[in-house]
């Protein structure tokens, strides 16, 4: 009886932290309709500052507190609300998440820029009142420190509660993301009430910060602090990020089931018991999203939002791909041997967000964790796709058809039982699968005896994932210029494949779904197969795009597969362009290849030029922060760059002599390049110029209007032949063109339509 008193007290005590947390983000989310991503960085982001201000510059902790809690904190929340997610009104689903998502890996970020994550000496974070200074209760011993955060948990509950529902500041607050025009109506405020509630959120999420930390036992990690204040999600899951009662109830219930693992769970074993332990919060969250009930489709009203993707025909898509190839050969024979390496890297990246493309951009179903099924398709390969041993070893077509249908299957496990849920709720439940995956997964390094089989079996053996390269019949992949180009060919076929796949009446169906559900199931169409085969699609394309990612790199251990790095890749993509197969291309070079160049190019410059080198470290520094930086953008172009680009060289394709000395220009310095007599950063600086100055020139060649604006959006012209489908009937008349291509597309008799 004393040892579950004893775990009893402590799960309260960790249930007590994570309510505080997870009313935080009730906060925003009832005030905003935003899911504040970001709340476990600001947590961390608090914890730091409250470090460097008590330890690292010995303040007082009363001083300190006051100002963190008091003034950054909820400064930090206000200033997040109005530069960053007012703009997101009028944004897709996806947009709304990816921007919290990339103002969590900036906070990261900007934490590995300011604190050195190898410090010589651990930082350490000390309880308040001294870890000595104990009360017993009930024969167990609680510092006065988890004392007065289980306090603060009561005192936060009930006076959320009585704000809530006992104010009329309250109540606006509740009505502001139910009709925020409604409220201005009566005399309201919406965006100042919204303000002061993500300042409130930002508070208790950095007091939650500040209290969890000593609790942690270890020295202070970014990644490890976010993660865990990440793990009160689950409570605010509990309360349908509406109630606040319930949400407690949550947090406790959470708090209490981590303490009954640690006390009761035989350790000795059962290995993977600690495994388990940190997993449990997201095995709740997945479970909660599970039985949530789940709001009904509705028909009666239509959701404008600011995307605006084109569908390329197939013939351009062939047309891109060939230049592509072409391109990424002629690029190959300047590039430095470790060039080569990155830009593999960053082709195998582009491999798997080509399905996020098919499942994000096409579907409208969002997956938070695209790298756990390449971790997945990587374990497949390693243990049943390689033959050979030591330098002759080579992965084989039958490991990677293997990890294509296994990563198909877990993607159908997965989206079975989330098949019910939509937007935030799938993404959460996809990230609870991600964060299960490298806790539960990735970190089993040990061997077992599998039963009924007489041999020793380990899933991610001494944490290191062994995959050689590739070699299909006579054709060996091993050298990496030909990896590289075996890699931008299944990328040029994979994307005229999506292409055609979404001219297809599969992609109609897909793109049907995504705009309405409810329409499309009130058309007859089955939204349970159609949700099942594109997650299954997509979980195969990215299961065999990361066995190919462990392949160029040779091994991979489990930081390779980090639940932050899938969000960076599914970040990019969005800023690429998620509709765009040429959006995953942007993403993966982006994340396996440009901030990396920077980086390395920076560090170079600041080592040949000494009396620079503090500038040069800044901006070294500042490529980390740089990809966040470019996600919150997308509140201002939720198209994406790739739209972007379209439409700035629209009036370039009509301007003939333009383009063709743009392309000369580029060709003469591709040509000094391999000649060496220029360097590639000059090959670089003279594309980058050419592509900036060819749009304006071309304007100055073929003057007149050339744009027009719809939502915010810009759009060619309006007697434009790339004006999107959706836009024609607004921005000019239908054509007779247009009713018979209307005709053909729905197969109506010529003449009928």
């Amino acid at each position: 009886m004393e040892t579950f008193l004893q775990y009893t007290i402590l799960g309260l005590v960790a249930g007590g932290v994570y309510g505080i947390a997870a009313s935080g983000l009730v906060v925003t989310y009832t005030t905003s309709g935003i899911f504040n991503f970001a709340h476990g960085a600001v947590a961390m982001l608090s914890a730091f500052t409250y470090w460097q201000l008590r330890f690292g510059w010995d303040w007082p902790a009363p001083l300190a507190l006051v100002v963190v809690l008091g003034v950054l904190a909820p400064l930090l929340g206000a200033l997040l609300y109005g530069v960053v997610m007012r703009g997101l009104r009028g944004t897709s689903e996806v947009a709304r998440i990816v921007v919290p998502v990339s103002v969590m890996l900036g906070f990261l970020a900007l934490s590995t820029w300011v604190w050195d994550p190898t410090p010589r000496s651990p930082r350490l974070f000390l309880m308040f009142f001294g870890a000595g200074n104990t009360v017993s209760i009930g024969g167990v011993n609680l510092a006065w420190h988890e004392i007065t955060a289980v306090v603060i948990a009561v005192v936060v509950a009930l006076g959320l509660r009585f704000l809530f529902f006992g104010t009329r500041t309250g109540v606006a607050m509740r009505a502001v993301v139910d009709d925020p025009d409604l409220l201005e109506l009566n005399a309201g405020r919406p965006e100042r009430l919204a303000m002061a509630s993500w300042a409130l959120g930002a508070f208790l999420a950095a007091l939650a910060g500040v209290l969890i930390t000593p609790m942690m036992g270890s020295a202070m990690s970014a990644h490890a602090l976010t993660l865990l204040v990440i793990d009160a999600f689950a409570a605010a899951m509990f309360g349908r990020l509406r109630s606040v009662p319930r949400t407690f109830v949550g947090a406790l219930v959470l708090g209490l089931l981590g303490s009954y693992v640690i006390g009761y769970f035989p350790s000795d074993r059962w290995t993977w018991t600690g495994n388990f332990r940190v997993s449990l919060p997201m095995i709740t969250l997945f479970v909660v999203l599970l039985f949530l009930p789940q709001d009904r489709l509705r028909g009666a009203t239509v959701l404008r939002s600011r995307e605006r993707y084109r569908l390329p025909s197939v013939r351009t898509a062939v047309v891109a791909a060939v230049v592509l190839v072409a391109g990424m050969w002629l690029l190959r024979g300047i590039l430095a041997p470790t060039a080569v390496n990155h830009m593999a890297f960053g082709m195998s990246m582009a491999v798997i967000a080509l399905s996020l493309v098919l499942l994000t951009g096409y579907a409208g179903e969002i997956n938070l964790a695209v790298l756990s099924f390449g971790a997945i398709g990587a374990i497949i390969v390693h243990h049943f796709g390689v033959s050979g041993s030591g330098g002759d070893a080579r992965s084989t077509l039958f490991g990677y058809a293997a990890a294509a249908v296994v990563c198909a299957l877990v993607g159908a496990l997965v989206a079975l039982p989330s098949l019910r849920l939509r937007g935030l709720y799938l993404a959460l439940s996809t990230m609870a699968f991600g964060v299960f995956v490298s806790n539960m997964l990735l970190r089993d390094i040990t061997e077992r005896q599998l039963p009924l089989l007489h041999t020793r079996f380990s899933i991610f053996p001494s944490g290191n994932l062994g995959v050689p390269r590739p070699k299909f019949g006579p054709v060996d992949l091993v050298a990496m210029p030909t990896f590289l180009m075996f890699l931008t060919v299944l990328f040029a076929v994979l994307g005229v494949g999506l292409i055609a796949l979404r001219h297809s009446s599969y992609g109609r169906r897909l793109t049907a779904m995504k705009d309405s559900p409810a329409a499309s199931a009130t058309l007859g169409q089955s939204l349970v197969t159609l949700k099942l085969s594109v997650f299954m699609l997509s979980a195969a394309i990215a299961g065999v795009g990361g066995a190919l990612m462990t392949a160029q790199i040779g091994s991979a251990n489990l930081d390779r597969f980090d639940i932050f790095l899938s969000l960076t890749l599914l970040m990019l993509t969005v800023v690429g362009g998620i509709g765009y197969v040429s959006g995953a291309l942007f993403g993966g070079i982006a994340a396996g290849v440009l901030f990396v160049a920077l980086q390395n190019t920076f560090d170079k410059l600041g080592v040949d030029h000494p009396d620079l080198e503090g500038f040069f470290e800044f901006l070294a520094n500042l490529t980390l922060v740089l990809p966040a930086l470019m996600g919150v953008s997308i509140g201002r172009n939720p198209t994406g760059a790739v739209e972007k680009i379209l439409v700035d060289f629209g009036p370039v394709r009509r301007v003939r002599p333009v383009l063709v000395a743009g392309i000369a220009t580029v060709g003469v310095a591709y040509v000094l390049a391999r000649n060496e007599t220029i360097s590639n950063w000059w090959l670089i600086v003279v594309t980058a110029v050419v592509i900036g100055v060819m749009p304006q020139a071309a304007k100055r060649w073929a003057p007149g209007p050339s744009e027009a604006a719809v939502d915010g959006t810009a759009l060619p012209a309006a007697d434009g032949a790339d004006l999107p489908l959706e836009l024609v009937g607004v921005v000019r008349p239908y054509t007779v063109a247009d009713r018979e291509m209307l005709d053909a597309a729905l197969d109506v008799p010529a003449g009928k339509g």
